[in-house]
């Protein structure tokens, strides 16, 4: 019977140990080849490497276009919506009473040139990186206000954001007020967003957008640096910690994330004894499972279409502008607040101001951006993305996360550790959601500013950088 006992004990610390460190187990950063997204046709030329400067100066045909789409689109004779079924909020989607709304304040009251001049606000260029131009702003402070030190921090969105969702958090990070750090802040359009080039050829997923903004990164003149982002900008910046530990100095983002083998096993387990791993306020968040799950999958039906065929559902939003704002804008309802499904108005106002929520949308409309913007899914889902394993690889460096209560796509502390090896902060808001920048810009800022400044007060990792310019 002893013997039994010995030979099951070794025969489970054996399965325990190929388990985790097999298909459980931690990877190994891959190396990427040289990547190259431009067209074909210019593929052997060299590279421009000139940072340029760049406005937003929209031609008046594409306006007097839009101006004529909403027209006809809210004219008896072109009205084509639907009305919405009796006592329907937005449960079945974007509430076509409250389009009217929309898109009646869009034509007759939304002033593009007047936002035009406010997104120029601050200064913008485009540089050529790995074949596509990248469109991105430089802000830096604008104040007298000494600091100990400025860093550089590279800020990340994701869909179906825009660059514009951190102009409020801007001169928080450039100029704060309690900081002994502030930013210099580089603030690109993802690839196929906005202003930015599109990729010519398939293949750029998160992954390859890794390579790609540290490449952008050194080329506005820095080797090391901070990285924020939530969505998109979440996965990219986490990838970019994985693969160029040496380069990204600590990471801080608003959506938390894991796909790493044992974050799988750690949903399961918590599940069954949630209390155990978990306090009152992540197991209210994560658990029953299956009313999670189940909120998820009401939530993603998008993520399926545009992970399959992204061009399909390209062709009609990029031809319809009410189709545009309601596919858009319908995020910034449930993604804000799960419970405002139940209103005529998805809660939309007067939370958010419609002129903020269609600046998002213009800047995809007057770009004619929205097809190449949903690609990532497919590429991100794609059987080249998942060969590189970068779920299996941990990021070793400083992480800080800020977890909105209304945010469902953020998973709880226990559930990234695997994947997390230095989580110095883990700030739970009891409210909030998906779009922190553009909604909580003040408590996204503060989270930053105390997450790197207490990186910095353990961390010399600066200083022996600029001791070896000097």
């Amino acid at each position: 019977m002893g013997k039994l006992l010995i030979v099951s004990v070794g025969l489970l610390v054996v399965f325990t140990a190929w388990l985790l460190y097999g298909p459980f187990g931690d990877g190994e950063p891959p190396k990427l080849p040289d990547f190259y997204w431009g067209p074909k046709t210019k593929e052997n030329q060299k590279e421009d490497t000139t940072i340029r400067p760049f406005k937003i100066n929209i031609d008046e045909k594409i306006l007097a276009d839009l101006k004529t789409r909403l027209k006809l689109e809210l004219s008896p004779e072109g009205n084509r919506l639907t009305p919405p079924l009796e006592g329907i909020g937005f449960e079945y989607g974007f509430n076509t009473k409250f389009l009217k709304t929309v898109t009646t304040h869009w034509l007759e009251k939304y002033d593009w040139r007047a936002r035009e001049k406010l997104l120029n606000k601050y200064p913008q260029f485009k540089t050529s990186i790995n074949g596509i131009d990248i469109h991105f702003q430089h802000v830096k402070s604008q104040s007298k206000k000494q600091y100990k030190q400025t860093r550089p921090l590279l800020l990340l969105h994701g869909w179906p954001g825009s660059f514009f969702e951190f102009q409020k958090v801007i001169p928080l990070l450039t100029d704060p007020v309690d900081s002994d750090t502030n930013f210099e802040l580089l603030i690109p359009s993802l690839p196929g967003y906005g202003f930015s080039e599109r990729s010519h050829r398939p293949g750029l997923g998160p992954v390859e957008m890794a390579q790609l903004f540290l490449k952008f990164m050194q080329r506005v003149g820095h080797d090391k640096f901070y990285v924020q982002g939530g969505d998109w900008g979440s996965l990219i910046g986490i990838n970019m910690a994985a693969l160029y530990p040496e380069h990204v100095v600590a990471l801080h983002l608003n959506m938390c994330t894991s796909s790493h083998p044992r974050a799988q096993l750690r949903m399961f387990i918590g599940s069954l004894y949630p209390s155990l791993f978990m306090n009152e306020a992540d197991i209210h968040k994560h658990y029953p499972f299956s009313e999670w799950m189940s909120k998820v999958l009401g939530e993603t039906g998008y993520l399926h279409i545009q992970a399959t065929k992204p061009d399909t559902i390209g062709v009609a939003l990029s031809n319809s502008p009410s189709g545009l704002a309601a596919y858009i804008i319908e995020k910034f309802s449930t993604w804000t607040k799960y419970e405002w499904r139940m209103k005529e108005d998805g809660g939309l106002v007067p939370y958010y101001q419609l002129d903020e929520l269609l600046d998002n949308v213009m800047i995809y409309w007057v770009s004619n951006s929205i097809t190449s913007s949903v690609r990532i899914y497919s590429e991100a889902l794609s059987k080249r993305q998942f060969a590189w394993d970068l779920n299996r690889v941990p990021v070793k460096i400083p992480t800080g996360c800020l977890a909105a209560g209304e945010d469902f796509y953020a998973q709880s502390e226990f559930h990234i550790q695997d994947k997390f090896h230095q989580i110095l902060s883990y700030t739970r808001l009891k409210n909030g959601g998906h779009f922190a920048a553009f909604e909580l810009p003040h408590i996204l800022a503060k989270d930053v500013l105390d997450f790197i400044n207490l990186v910095e007060q353990n961390s010399t990792v600066f200083e022996r950088n600029d001791k070896k310019r000097g």
